[in-house]
This record gives C-alpha cells, structure tokens and sequence, in this order.
C-alpha cells in the first residue's frame, strides 16, 4: 500500500511558478513509476508528466504536449518525493493536480496504469 500526498498548490499569476511536491509513504518509492494528472472544471483528468522507477541517478520522463518545455518532473528517492516544477504558467493550467504512482511498466500517459492516487492539490492560474 502506498499513500500519496501533494502540497505546493496555489494561486499564481499568470507567467508565474510554482513547484508541486508529492511525498509517499512505504519503503519501496523507488520501484514506482510517478506521474502527474490534472482535472480541471468540467474536463476530463490528463496526464501531465511521469518519471520512470528505479534506484539510480538518471530516469527517464515524460511530458503532455501542452507542458513540455515548461514543466519538470523530477525525484528524491531518499526522500520519498517526486516533485513538478511549473514554470510559465498560464490560464490553462489552472486544475487540480494529482500525484499517482505505478507498479507497471510503460504507457505512463494513461491514468488506468496506475495503482495510487493522491488526494490532489489545486493550482490556479489568474490572467
């Protein structure tokens, strides 16, 4: 069992960052893969960004399309924590954002292929 819990949401003006933090409980972090969804008003929850496992130095991401280049996943096993630094933020981006961790292996996009969820943390973006 791994329980998932997000802070660092808030709101934000428009150009403006924030960094989200994900930290889980358990002694295997390291073996899940971790992801970050976003549900806004009246859509559907999107992938954002996904980090691969593993007990090394170097893991692989993944980015929607509509973040690329503006937002990073990254992670601190030692630490049990996977964070998504957002920078240029704008209107769109205002959601909740979920943390989710997986026990499988690829297609970190899809929302089915993960087996904890947080409870989520809202961003809001003003324009």
């Amino acid at each position: 069992q791994v329980q998932l819990v997000e802070s660092g949401g808030g709101l934000v003006q428009a150009g403006g960052s924030l960094r989200l933090s994900c930290a889980a409980s358990g002694r295997t972090f390291s073996s899940y893969a971790m992801g970050w969804f976003r549900q806004a008003p009246g859509r559907q929850r999107e992938f954002v960004a996904a980090i691969r496992s593993g007990s090394s130095t170097y893991f692989p991401t993944y980015y929607a399309d509509s973040v690329k280049g503006r937002f990073d996943i990254s992670r601190d096993n030692a630490k049990n924590t996977v964070y998504l630094q957002m920078n240029s933020l704008n209107a769109e981006d205002t959601a909740v954002y979920y943390c989710a961790a997986s026990s499988y292996f690829g297609d970190y996009g899809s929302a089915s292929r993960y087996n904890y969820w947080g409870q989520g943390t809202q961003v809001t973006v003003s324009s």
